[in-house]
């Protein structure tokens, strides 16, 4: 179809969310101790995990590379969230958009190949504990590491580069951050062919993922099943609680989404479950993984005893 006769929107517009009065000023607040608490968070596990020699582990080095990851995720829609709740529908030039766009789900793509990579650990771990070091040494924890990135922002192009090169009669945004759906709305053409290419790329790399960390936690229940106590078996299964709590969050909220049937993914809908993995998610991540978890609080004591030492 000849694109020469459609007007392209140089600038698009952000709807965000009605709020107003009280519910406006609570909203703003909420969201912003949120995200400040997301970012103590995180960064308190990344210093905590560089800082303690107890917590330099494959599982540690890899809530680290989480915790860094979610300190990006959370920044690339937060601020648009906040600036919309504090100005109510704001502008913002197509060029910016298409970059958070293609960021956002090159992070979020990551993040996926990231929890697979991290249910590979402790399967190795509980099922292989004789080789577990030997085949998760630290050149290995790198390749790993550096696969998910780069596989992450690799797949996003597809949709990102898909998405920019669409042709925009209308405007407004109805979400409060660029995204696939509400973008694609706002084409002058028919988006059913690109919606089948995201829907495929976005669900084939999230359903491989979900199904190799099922897989391998089959694997680890097997295991555990056999172990000859209920105090080892309640042992394995502390370490594995955590990351499955966050598999959790994360592939139930990308599914409604991404892959959910159409009669449930109405715009508003969507803003509201986008909240779930855009602001709660990494907002939890840190308490998940740091809640009642005994290494990490005697970490906290060995590096408070080492600060008041000096």
């Amino acid at each position: 179809m000849d694109h020469a006769n459609y007007t392209w929107t140089q600038t698009f517009i952000l709807a965000g969310f009605t709020t107003t009065g009280t519910t406006q000023a609570l909203a703003i607040l909420g969201t912003l101790c949120i995200y400040l608490l997301t970012l103590t968070g995180n960064l308190f596990i990344i210093i905590l995990v560089q800082a303690d020699y107890g917590l330099s582990t494959p599982m540690y080095f890899f809530i680290r590379v989480l915790s860094f990851l979610e300190l990006w995720y959370a920044s690339t829609t937060v601020p648009t969230l906040l600036n919309t709740l504090l100005h109510g529908p704001s502008p913002i030039p197509s060029a910016a958009c298409f970059i958070q766009l293609y960021v956002f789900h090159s992070l979020g793509m990551t993040e996926c190949y990231l929890l697979g990579v991290m249910a590979l650990d402790r399967y190795l771990a509980i099922c292989h504990p004789l080789h577990y070091h030997a085949l998760m040494s630290r050149q290995i924890q790198l390749r790993l590491v550096a696969a998910a990135w780069v596989t992450g922002f690799s797949a996003a192009l597809v949709p990102g580069g898909l998405t920019a090169t669409l042709p925009y009669c209308l405007k407004e945004v109805e979400h409060y951050f660029c995204d696939l759906a509400p973008v694609m709305r706002l084409s002058c053409v028919d988006t059913g062919w690109h919606a089948q290419v995201y829907i495929a790329v976005i669900g084939v790399i999230n359903t491989c993922n979900l199904v190799l960390i099922l897989g391998l936690y089959g694997g680890i229940l097997k295991t555990v099943l056999k172990l000859p106590s209920a105090a080892s078996r309640a042992k394995a299964f502390s370490t594995c609680s955590s990351h499955i709590t966050v598999v959790t969050l994360f592939f139930g909220s990308a599914f409604t989404v991404y892959v959910g049937p159409p009669e449930i993914r109405a715009e508003g809908r969507d803003k509201l479950i986008a909240l779930v993995y855009t602001s709660l998610t990494p907002f939890f991540n840190p308490i998940i993984y740091t809640l009642r978890n005994k290494e990490v609080k005697e970490a906290v004591k060995r590096v408070r005893q080492r600060i008041r030492a000096v």
